[in-house]
């Protein structure tokens, strides 16, 4: 597993009931304020239109996703549950001294369970799955014509000015998760066909609460004052004021996609492309060129845990509407951050003979010391990190005897790690190009031992590639098509156009 499938699997795991203890899993609306807008009578007919017009840029769902690469795939669930659960299996989640119901976890806990099913054929999860589903379902309001998941304990955020609820509350992440769930229930050959129909009538209703803009309460769509469309996490009443929050917004476009593919309602394409539109425009805000991407466009706030969630997000959005522009996204994030760890094992870097200079740094990159290592040999060490240090590139954090705990910067070919790591996956393909004349030294996958093979065309020739990784201690991609099929070449010797 590479480091940022790792990561990933890591890191989303804080995104339900857990990120919630940092103030990071939810948002919404202060319904409190305003009285009966959770006890409407079921027969109030839902929207059956957008809620307003907004921007956007021709984004399609592509429905010929591989299976693993749809939504919610590589995220699987254990047969014993670690988490606070209660005697029905629902996961639940602590705030002000009791545990509560909490929509984001239970829906994502469902989610986790729904692929561990898909893995297994084990029907214990999908009733695991459909457990917390039913109980969302059983907790939802019936507003403006739609359902609305709540959030039943008061909330303040201890860094986001303005982010405070009364309970009840609702998120446009869970409401679009929400769609996630029900849709790949309503799917799901193993469920029963009247309780898949019933799923089916769920994420209709969850869709519907996309449906209804801030007019009123309760909601969770706006658009703002570039007539870009937001689902916001964080709701807030005061127009223009919610917290623009990045992560789960594109949590929500997935439920678009889901419930897209299940339904083909083409309101939920076009939600889907106004989602994807704003993304792309908005990136220049969400990325923190050379460091952390942020949090949300309100406050700017770098995020450790939530900068390689916005990674896998943009390549999931890249795969689901087949455009290139997320996955050159992922990429700039991906260089302007590394996942750091290198795992519980490390990795092995190799130092080439010669002189190199080590050093200590503070959190801010502050350097503290420095000593000189001079090797009359190459010399393998274990690195336990390979990190940006702010103002200094990236490093590797050595492990071995007199060198441990000092880094040295990574510095192809005299200092370089071995294997494949940071691996990225694209679909569609990318296009690169072998420029006429130049040379390229293209190399099997590391765990082949087979000799490098050099490439040149006369002319600028284009060639396509379907997964970037460093690869023995440099950036390289996996070509696709002719004679090098297979093979890995060095991004620093093609061509490589970016995406606009």
């Amino acid at each position: 597993m590479s480091a940022i499938d790792t990561g990933r699997r890591r890191f989303l795991r804080t995104a339900g009931a857990a990120a919630a203890a940092a103030g990071l899993s939810g948002g919404g609306f202060a319904v409190g304020r305003m009285s009966g807008t959770t006890t409407e009578a079921a027969g109030t007919p839902a929207p059956t239109g957008l809620p307003f017009a907004f921007r956007t840029g021709g984004y399609r769902a592509a429905l010929d996703v591989p299976e693993g690469m749809q939504p919610w795939r590589t995220r699987t669930a254990e047969r014993t549950d670690s988490g606070q659960h209660d005697a029905a299996g629902v996961r639940m989640f602590r705030a002000h001294g009791r545990l509560h119901d909490h929509p984001v976890g239970q829906i994502q806990y469902g989610l986790e369970n729904l692929a561990s099913h898909r893995r297994t054929g084990d029907a214990f999860f999908l009733r695991r799955a459909r457990a917390q589903a039913d109980r969302v379902i059983r907790r939802r309001h019936q507003a403006r014509g739609a359902w609305f998941f709540p959030y039943p304990f008061d909330f303040s955020h201890a860094v986001h000015k303005g982010v405070a609820y009364r309970a009840p509350w609702y998120s446009g992440m869970a409401q679009g998760e929400a769609l996630s769930l029900f849709s790949q229930l309503a799917r799901n050959t193993g469920v029963p066909s009247a309780d898949r129909a019933q799923y089916r009538t769920a994420a209709d209703k969850a869709f519907a609460s996309l449906l209804v803009g801030n007019d009123k309460g309760p909601w969770v769509v706006a658009r703002d004052e570039r007539d870009h469309l937001w689902i916001h996490e964080y709701p807030i009443e005061a127009p223009g004021t919610s917290d623009y929050t990045y992560n789960g917004f594109m949590f929500a476009a997935l439920g678009l996609w889901d419930y897209y593919a299940m339904s083909r309602n083409p309101l939920a394409e076009q939600l889907f492309d106004g989602s994807l539109t704003t993304l792309h425009a908005y990136f220049p805000d969400l990325r923190n060129p050379g460091r952390l991407s942020h949090y949300c466009r309100t406050h700017e706030i770098p995020t450790v845990h939530y900068h390689p969630v916005h990674i896998d997000l943009l390549l999931q959005l890249s795969w689901l509407s087949g455009s290139e522009r997320f996955a050159a996204h992922a990429d700039l994030l991906m260089e302007d951050y590394p996942p750091p760890s290198l795992g519980a094992s490390g990795g092995r870097v190799t130092l080439q003979d010669g002189t190199h200079t080590l050093f200590r740094f503070t959190e801010e990159g502050a350097v503290t010391a420095t000593r000189r290592l001079h090797l009359r040999r190459p010399r393998q060490f274990t690195a336990s990190r390979r990190t940006r240090v702010m103002g200094h590139g990236i490093h590797y954090l050595l492990t071995d005897g007199p060198e441990a705990e000092w880094y040295v910067a990574e510095r192809f070919p005299a200092v370089r790690l071995h294997g494949e790591w940071c691996g990225t996956d694209y679909r569609p393909a990318r296009r690169a190009v072998f420029q006429a004349g130049v040379s390229v030294i293209c190399h099997a996958s590391p765990t082949v031992n087979a000799a490098p093979r050099t490439v040149t065309y006369p002319k600028d020739t284009p060639v396509y590639y379907n997964r970037r990784a460093l690869v023995e201690g440099r950036s390289m991609v996996r070509l696709t098509d002719g004679p090098s099929a297979g093979w890995w070449a060095p991004t620093a010797q093609l061509l490589m156009p970016g995406a606009s």
